[in-house]
């Protein structure tokens, strides 16, 4: 049944928010959406050309922000001068996870669908995306560090993605549970510390 005063776009996206929270975006069925949303398959092509674009029309916006937010962190970190980037780690790092944070609480639903329910389209491995910045970030800061005459031990890659997953798996923890951002910006300060002062230890910092 539709609900007064929203457009029938807003009920195809509150009834396809519903179905792919449930369900997830393999099992979820257009039909079932056009169905809760109450309007016919044909109106609902009128909109979209697809379950995928439905997906997208959800979750990308949220997507992108957080993406380009970390890529922007890393490149601006990457063209500091060499000298000054062992103190700006930390800071930096900091100052992104919470403005990330801040953001996904802000767009919880968005981020619970990319992280339990999008299995078969690209959002699904937004996880290992950000991992893989991580890393490669983290393997550019090794030789600045030579350069500027600090000894790097070698550090098994293994180790590398272990920690770098549970950093990222911990931030988006915090958004599953639906955290409050008061509990959340404490827990993820934290976090912070720990991992900062971790990696400091590991480099020889």
């Amino acid at each position: 049944m539709s609900e007064p005063g929203k457009s029938t776009l807003e009920l195809i996206h509150a009834a396809a928010k519903e179905e792919f929270m449930e369900k997830g975006f393999q099992a979820a069925s257009l039909r079932n959406i056009a169905k809760t949303a109450g309007v016919t398959t044909g109106a609902f092509y009128g909109y979209y050309d697809s379950k995928e674009e439905l997906f997208a029309a959800l979750v990308d916006p949220a997507y992108e922000y957080m993406m380009g937010r970390y890529k922007q962190t890393h490149e601006y970190f990457e063209s500091l001068p060499m000298e000054k980037q062992p103190d700006q780690m930390g800071k930096m790092s900091s100052e992104c996870m919470y403005d990330l944070l801040s953001y996904s609480c802000e767009h919880m639903d968005e981020f619970y669908l990319i992280l339990k329910c999008s299995e078969g389209t690209k959002y699904a491995s937004m996880i290992d995306d950000m991992v893989e910045l991580e890393l490669e970030s983290t393997h550019k800061y090794y030789k600045v560090l030579e350069q500027l005459g600090a000894s790097v031990p070698e550090i098994d890659e293994r180790l590398e993605h272990i920690l770098a997953t549970g950093l990222i798996g911990a931030f988006f923890e915090m958004v599953l549970h639906k955290m409050p951002f008061e509990d959340a910006k404490v827990f993820l300060q934290q976090l912070n510390d720990f991992y900062t002062a971790g990696w400091m230890k590991i480099m020889g910092q």
